[in-house]
């Protein structure tokens, strides 16, 4: 049996801590008999990934270097039975293919969303208070404070809003209480259990435009699917309240990556609003370490967007999800669902996506 996992080159890091679990040279499991192939080779049909998936019976791939398994690589993939995501996340696979060629898809659902919420948190902080060109001030060696209080605000008396309440906004809101922002409000297909939604004082608004229209801070914490995919487009930003922020550790390609770009540069995503000054925004920031493609190509406009004032972007690479603690999570997840798997054991109903011809989850929409 061929086992093949598509992993992060670690490099001199990987070399200098052994819990950096997630790469191609620490790895958490054997071989155990079985031919076992690691590679971070991923793009292209001379890829190692590309090579291997037509006899492989065991996929792993992350979100974190996500090995992207089309429809049309499922036809190739005769031999595939189970797709593991070491970590949360399984969208970079075509999951209707996986339906349709009887092949179960499974990740490791808990494993990294305290990791997440809290990068989240510490995105909107650094968005409101405009901490990116501070810092940067410091190391250009310059030091006009007024440059940078003109565009830092506090976070108490925001109102900040999720897209997606689940696992990871549901996480994020219970971690915004101790803020005192002036509400906490959430857009979902399903409302929270009302003792969930009363603990946090969370409030559901059922239309997305109004939802967006209320808020200070928006949030994205919904996973990747047909009905997500460019949600926040060129049209929903119009309805954004002015001078709002915008942060995103669901997907890339939730967002419009040009409209977003293009709403920071403008202004429409940057925010003064409910204070006046001479220079207003419509559209404050936008944060988040996801990719519509990732790694990111080296000209993506998210690399480099700004505000009118030089500010409000606080995009990094995608380790929200993958830190030191997360990578022990996911690491023993992964290794459970295989072992599960060759032993012929059931799985934890939490970690299938998609079972044995059929989802087994409404998390990548509802089906």
């Amino acid at each position: 049996m061929k086992v093949l996992a598509i992993l992060y080159k670690g490099g001199e890091a990987a070399e200098q801590e052994p819990r950096l679990l997630g790469t191609t040279e620490n790895q958490y499991l054997t071989s155990q008999g079985h031919e076992y192939i690691v590679s971070d080779s991923k793009e292209g049909p001379d890829s190692d990934f590309q090579k291997n998936i037509v006899d492989a019976e065991i996929l792993i791939t992350t979100p974190f270097h996500p090995g992207y398994l089309t429809a049309d690589l499922f036809e190739k993939a005769t031999k595939l039975k189970l797709c593991v995501t070491a970590g949360v996340g399984s969208d970079h696979i075509d999951l209707n293919a996986a339906v349709k060629k009887g092949v179960q898809v499974l990740e490791v659902s808990g494993s990294n969303v305290v990791s997440v919420a809290e990068h989240v948190v510490m995105s909107i902080l650094l968005l409101v208070r405009n901490f990116v060109p501070a810092h940067e001030m410091i190391e250009r060696g310059d030091w006009q404070v007024s440059a940078i209080a003109r565009d830092a605000f506090d976070l108490e008396g925001k109102v900040v809003g999720t897209i997606g309440a689940g696992r990871i906004g549901y996480r994020v809101l219970q971690r915004l209480m101790p803020f005192d922002c002036k509400e906490l409000i959430y857009y979902d297909y399903a409302p929270l259990p009302e003792a969930a939604a009363k603990a946090v004082g969370g409030r559901r608004v059922e239309d997305l435009k109004e939802f967006v229209s209320q808020c200070d801070v928006v949030t994205v914490n919904c996973p990747l699917h047909e009905g997500t995919r460019g949600l926040v487009n060129a049209e929903l930003l119009k309805h954004f309240k002015k001078g709002a922020w915008l942060v995103n550790t669901a997907r890339g390609a939730i967002c419009d990556k040009d409209a977003v770009a293009a709403a920071l540069k403008s202004g429409q995503l940057s925010g003064t609003s409910p204070f006046v000054f001479r220079i207003t925004f419509d559209f404050h920031g936008y944060a988040g370490d996801v990719w519509n493609v990732q790694p990111a190509p080296k000209d993506h406009v998210w690399r480099t967007a700004k505000n009118p004032l030089g500010g409000g972007n606080g995009m990094v690479p995608h380790y929200s999800g993958t830190t030191l603690d997360a990578q022990a999570r996911y690491a023993r997840g992964t290794r459970s669902i295989i072992e599960n798997y060759l032993t012929d054991k059931p799985q934890e109903p939490g970690n299938i996506i998609v079972g044995l011809g059929k989802y087994e989850t409404k998390a990548y929409g509802q089906r």
